[in-house]
C-alpha cells in the first residue's frame, strides 16, 4: 500500500489555491522570436486571460529553458520581474526544476505559497528555444545531461535510446505491434490538427506513414521519436477567495496530488513497462475522491508513446498491457472516450524541452476553464488527468485538477 497524505486546503476555503487563466505563444521553430520577448508576450496573454495585469503579481515562478545557461541565468538574476516592471512590489522570483516534471512541481510550489499566505497571485513562466538553439549543442546535451558518467556514458546511451529501450520493454511486456504503437502518435496527430499553436498543424499521419519513416533506435521511427521545438506558455494561480474577489466564477483546483521517484539511472529500474506510475496514481487517488473512470480528460507525458501507454496503465485508464492497445481502438482520439493529450502532445504539438509538462498542464487548465477553441473544446469538460516524467523517466508525478465555483 503506497503511502498517502492529505492536501490542507478545503475546496470551500478562501484560500483553495486556483488556477485562473494561461497564455499560450505557437510551437515550431522561431528563429527571429526572442527568449525575453516570448516570456514577456506570454505573461501578458496569461494575466489577461486572467483578468489581471503585471502589478497584480507578487511572486514569478519560473521554468528552466534547455537551451541557453546565459538565458537561464538572466530568469535566475529576476529579468522577467523588471520586464513587467514590478520590480519592488513583486516578493520573489525563483526557479523549480526536475525536467519533464516540472510543471507539476511548480504546482505544488505555487499551492503552498497561495495556501499559507506567502503569496497571493502567482505567474508560472516557460520558454524554451530548442527548434532554433544549435543542433549540435542540443545533441551534445541531449547524449550527456541526465546520463550517469559512471556507469551508462561509457555505453553511447543517449535519449533516443532510452526510448527505444523502454519501447521495447513494454512491446515485449504487453505484446504490442508497432502497428498499436505508431497509433499512438496518430491520436496525438489528429488533436494537433485541431490546434492552431501546434508544430505539426494541417499535417496528416497514418499509422504506415510512422512505419515508414526512418528507423532512429529501434524500434524508434523518426515519427515515433519528439521533435525539438521552440514554444512558451505560463499560467496565473491565485486564491479562491481573491478571485471571488476579483469577479471571477470558475476556477480549476487541484483535487489531489501523488508522486514517485522512482529512479536515478534506467539500469535501477526494475521494471521499464511500468516504472513509478502505480505508486504515484495510488496517492494521487487517495486525496483526490475520486478514480480514473471519473476524468473527461488526460493530459500524460508524451516524449516516446511507450511512455505515455505505461503511464495509462499505471493510472488504471486501460488494463495492463492493454494502453498501446486502448489507443488503437481510438479511446484517446478527438470523440474518443477519454480524449488524450488534446494539444497534441509533445510528439505533434513539438518537445518544448523542460516545457512539454508545461504545455500539458496549460492544455489541461484551458479544457476545465472552457477557453479552448470551439472545435477543440471538450464538452462539459469538469476533470482532467496530469501527468508528468522527468531526466530517464525517473519519476511519475500526477495532478488531479477540477473544475470550481467560487460559490456566492
Amino acid at each position: 500500500m503506497a503511502e498517502s497524505w492529505t492536501l490542507n486546503v478545503d475546496k470551500d476555503a478562501a484560500n483553495d489555491p486556483v488556477f485562473v487563466g494561461v497564455g499560450e505563444l505557437k510551437t515550431g521553430k522561431f528563429p527571429d522570436r526572442g527568449f525575453i520577448e516570448a516570456l514577456t508576450k506570454v505573461a501578458i496573454l496569461a494575466l489577461r486571460d486572467a483578468g489581471m495585469v503585471p502589478r497584480d503579481i507578487d511572486t514569478i515562478l519560473l521554468i528552466p529553458n534547455l537551451h541557453s545557461g546565459a538565458d537561464q541565468a538572466d530568469l535566475v538574476f529576476s529579468r522577467m520581474v523588471e520586464e513587467l516592471g514590478i520590480l519592488g512590489t513583486c516578493k520573489a522570483s525563483f526557479m523549480v526544476h526536475s525536467g519533464g516534471s516540472t510543471s507539476d512541481n511548480a504546482v505544488r510550489a505555487a499551492h503552498g505559497l497561495i495556501a499559507t499566505g506567502h503569496a497571493h497571485n502567482v505567474l508560472v513562466l516557460q520558454c524554451e528555444r530548442w527548434g532554433s538553439a544549435d543542433l549540435n549543442e542540443m545533441i551534445t546535451m541531449l547524449s550527456k545531461n541526465g546520463i550517469p558518467g559512471e556507469w551508462e556514458l561509457p555505453t553511447g546511451i543517449q535519449f533516443n535510446a532510452i526510448g527505444a529501450m523502454i519501447t521495447n520493454r513494454y512491446m515485449h511486456a504487453s505484446g504490442s505491434t508497432p502497428a498499436e504503437m505508431a497509433s499512438i502518435c496518430v491520436t496525438l496527430r489528429n488533436w494537433a490538427n485541431l490546434n492552431d499553436n501546434a508544430m505539426f498543424r494541417d499535417k496528416p499521419l497514418t499509422v504506415e506513414q510512422v512505419l515508414a519513416s526512418r528507423m532512429v533506435a529501434d524500434p524508434l521511427h523518426a515519427f515515433e521519436c519528439p521533435p525539438m521545438a521552440d514554444g512558451a506558455c505560463a499560467f496565473v494561480m491565485t486564491s479562491a477567495g481573491i478571485a471571488k474577489k476579483r469577479g471571477i466564477t470558475h476556477g480549476v483546483r487541484v483535487a489531489g496530488s501523488g508522486g514517485c521517484v522512482s529512479h536515478y539511472c534506467l539500469s535501477q529500474e526494475p521494471d521499464q513497462a511500468v516504472l513509478g506510475w502505480p505508486v504515484a496514481a495510488e496517492r494521487a487517488w487517495n486525496q483526490s475522491g475520486w478514480g480514473p473512470g471519473d476524468a473527461d480528460i488526460a493530459e500524460i507525458y508524451d516524449s516516446y508513446a511507450a511512455v505515455t501507454a505505461i503511464a495509462l496503465e499505471g493510472i488504471g485508464i486501460a488494463a495492463k498491457g492493454e494502453g498501446a492497445r486502448w489507443f488503437a481502438a481510438g479511446n484517446g482520439n478527438p470523440g474518443g472516450k477519454l480524449p488524450m493529450n488534446t494539444n497534441g502532445g509533445l510528439l505533434s504539438a513539438g518537445h518544448t524541452g523542460v516545457g512539454g509538462g508545461t504545455a500539458l498542464l496549460v492544455e489541461g487548465i484551458r479544457q476545465l476553464l472552457h477557453r479552448a477553441p470551439s472545435h477543440r473544446q471538450v464538452e462539459g469538460c469538469e476533470r482532467a488527468i496530469i501527468g508528468g516524467s522527468g531526466g530517464s523517466y525517473m519519476d511519475a508525478q500526477i495532478l488531479l485538477l477540477e473544475r470550481t465555483g467560487m460559490g456566492g
